[in-house]
């Protein structure tokens, strides 16, 4: 598969382009997105966390240019509102982002937080509708021991927010972003969801969606939408100096397997981040992946990881070492990220 000829399974993460750990120039932003664009890439997906709008801003602008008639499936979240910050120094690192916006984020999963973030995510990206609303990190993991506080008002009055938009049309369907595993579940004896975006949490070194919640949503019929396919890096880069396992320093258990997989990988010709990428796309419920693309260049390779040929004996080495799950499905010997 060539550069212009991106399948539907492929996505646009907009995190990079909100200046994630570095500071990236509107002009070098939109030639991401323009990149993209030309590739044939359209699902797209940002928040107001990233930035503090900066990507939701150069999304919606570029966007405006490339897409008139607004043929790009576009998703965004809530759960954050953006407050103005006093005596902040904007070219330094800020909740992971280097960003001139002069506000911050703040949690706010209530109601009219969600209302406000909503409006105020449609005016930066330009659009009328937006075809995914997701709540944006509830859990445990991000909150601790605010989190049954955090969950008791999202759904108290957030996820009414959400479902009243839905309702209206004002939103094409509705989920949550998460990086866990736990909070999904426990969502789903709750309340109806149409998505999850489920970053780091299925893929090549983890696989443990597999016990419930993946096959869960399959029988409910949720999209699944894999995020951080690269587990933050790790299998794009390998084990290198600097490289990030959940946005951290690797333990060693983690350096172990990814050591393994490269290995195997080198061994059967296969780029690793191809293998990563391909994988969680051949599960039934997983509808599409999104990794993070900072420049054109990751475009143009995230459309080339895409289609690579990987020989099933690869995924059938993975699997006899241990490192891949048996009841994991793999990509069919024709598999090349499939329309």
């Amino acid at each position: 598969m060539t550069q212009g000829h991106a399948p539907a399974k492929l996505g646009f993460g907009g995190a990079a382009i909100g200046n994630l750990y570095r500071p990236v120039g509107d002009d070098a932003a939109r030639a991401t997105i323009v990149a993209a664009w030309d590739a044939g890439i359209r699902r797209f997906d940002t928040a107001p966390h990233y930035g503090f709008g900066l990507s939701e801003r150069r999304l919606g602008a570029t966007l405006a240019e490339l897409d008139p008639a607004g043929d790009a499936f576009v998703s965004t979240k809530v759960g954050r509102v953006l407050a103005p910050v006093a005596d902040r120094d904007l070219t330094a690192e800020r909740q992971g982002f280097i960003s001139p916006e002069p506000v911050e984020s703040m949690f706010d999963y209530s109601q009219d937080g969600v209302t406000r973030s909503f409006d105020a995510s449609r005016s930066r990206l330009r659009r009328d509708r937006i075809d995914l609303l997701l709540a944006h990190d509830l859990g445990r993991a991000t909150h601790g021991d605010d989190h049954p506080a955090h969950l008791a008002t999202f759904l108290d009055g957030g996820y009414r927010a959400m479902r009243d938009l839905r309702d209206a049309g004002a939103v094409g369907a509705i989920g949550i972003g998460v990086n866990e595993i736990a909070i999904c579940e426990e969502l789903l004896d709750r309340v109806e969801l149409d998505a999850i975006l489920l970053a780091g949490r299925y893929t090549l070194l983890e696989q443990g969606a597999l016990d419930r919640l993946l096959p869960r949503c399959a029988a409910l019929g949720v999209e699944v939408i894999v995020g951080g396919p690269y587990n933050s890096g790790i299998l794009a880069t390998g084990v290198v100096p600097g490289a990030h396992y959940d946005y951290a320093p690797p333990p060693a258990d983690i350096v172990r397997r990814v050591d393994a997989i490269a290995d195997l990988c080198r061994r059967h010709g296969v780029p690793m981040a191809a293998a990563a990428l391909q994988f969680p796309l051949a599960h039934p419920a997983v509808s599409a992946v999104i990794p993070g693309m900072a420049d054109a260049e990751e475009v143009a390779q995230a459309v080339a990881l895409a289609s690579c040929p990987v020989p099933p004996g690869l995924w059938a080495d993975l699997i006899h070492a241990g490192l891949v799950r048996p009841d994991a499905p793999v990509p069919s010997p024709e598999f090349s990220c499939p329309d």
